[in-house]
């Protein structure tokens, strides 16, 4: 079954948009400018439960709604906010469960964006259209990525309102504040054996991003599993895709168990950045927020491995933060426990010290921790 984003099918529903169908502009040379992350969209079985599920655990604020009320008559979207993070909840029941649909990226120009990508061999999804309502227009388009996620290209400069045409403003009574997530970091994505390369070469060569960093499986293994990832950006380097596919191992992989539960490629997880993970992480716990478990015998040599930091190991310990360092400085990064009841999609917490990678010297202990909840779910 093929799945067209909900945003846009959202906006092709409404009664009193104004929708215009966009002409194709003459392609030229120039690279996909990208501004960063305008937002993720997730497809969810209850949208309204989800969105209070992370406005209480994550302090994400509830800042605007469509649905029946406001001419969408056959589903429900919330958009929440956090710092420069947006994540929008729908309401879809789909093969994958609930699960990242849209990465969406806010670009100056949706219809250059589209047709230049499609020259290069992406696969349309929606041609660019113009949506307007009494707040202004927003130019979206999109183009299919691996499994059903795809990439929304939103053009919103001369639009003031809440989200998009016919989203209103949410009138939350509930909301107990931020836990300090700041804007998103990266996101990874999942794909069988043998179609990493695939899209790295897609990204590269469809949207102009560059390799980044190469993990195969000597950097990324355990005694029982193992996988390989290659990481893109683009030039600006605001948007990061590492891109993972499983390897061979004694036993099934997190990749493996991901593609199983889900049922195909998609996002294993988003990382967001704090400047006080301490505190973020403190937060979240106090909140409810379930993370991996990392043993005590991690930090008895940290700093002897990653030198003078400015945090106190004790709190590090008790929290189960990891820090990494590089040539450029260092990284703390923490992960939640899957945060569906599928072990699919989860969440890091990241702070960067200068660092510009992704954590390698903590994988062995970052997998290891993995296999546990793996093996106790019994499908390790």
């Amino acid at each position: 079954m093929i799945f067209v984003s909900v945003i846009h099918q959202n906006l092709l529903t409404m009664e009193h948009s104004e929708l215009q169908t966009l002409v194709q502009p003459k392609i030229n040379d120039d690279i996909l400018p990208l501004n960063g992350t305008d937002h993720i969209e997730f497809y969810v079985g209850n949208a309204k439960q989800s969105a209070f599920f992370y406005e209480r655990f994550f302090g994400f604020k509830i800042v605007a709604y469509a649905g029946p009320e406001t001419g969408l008559r056959d589903r429900a979207s919330y958009v929440l906010q956090q710092g420069k993070i947006r994540i929008v909840l729908t309401t879809s029941l789909h093969a994958h469960g609930d699960g990242v649909k849209v990465l969406a990226l806010w670009v100056d120009d949706a219809v250059s964006s589209y047709y230049k990508t499609v020259e290069r061999g992406a696969v349309g999804v929606s041609e660019p259209k113009r949506y307007t309502d009494q707040d202004g227009s927003v130019i979206m388009s999109s183009i299919r990525v691996y499994g059903d996620t795809i990439h929304t290209f939103v053009q919103r400069k001369d639009y003031e309102g809440v989200f998009l045409p016919n989203y209103v403003h949410y009138n939350n009574r509930t909301y107990k504040g931020s836990v300090g997530l700041q804007y998103i970091d990266h996101c990874v994505g999942n794909v069988e054996l043998g179609e990493m390369n695939k899209w790295v070469k897609f990204y590269e060569d469809v949207m102009g991003f560059k390799l980044l960093m190469t993990f195969d499986d000597n950097d990324i293994s355990t005694e029982y599993s193992s996988l390989m990832s290659k990481v893109v950006t683009n030039g600006t380097g605001f948007i990061k895709f590492p891109i993972n596919e499983p390897a061979a191992g004694i036993k099934k992989s997190q990749i493996e168990e991901y593609l199983q539960f889900y049922n195909g490629p998609g996002v294993q997880h988003i990382a967001v950045a704090t400047n006080d993970i301490i505190h973020t992480v403190t937060q979240l716990v106090s909140r409810g927020i379930d993370f991996l478990e990392i043993p005590g015998s991690y930090y008895d040599n940290l700093l002897a491995r990653v030198g003078k930091i400015d945090e106190e190991v004790e709190a590090l310990r008790k929290l189960n933060i990891l820090v990494d360092r590089d040539d450029e400085g260092y990284l703390l990064q923490i992960f939640t426990k899957p945060v569906e009841d599928r072990p699919t999609l989860f969440f890091e917490i990241i702070q960067r010290k200068g660092a510009n990678s992704f954590g390698k010297g903590n994988f062995k202990a970052l997998f290891e921790a993995i296999e546990r909840e793996q093996d106790r779910r019994g499908n390790l």
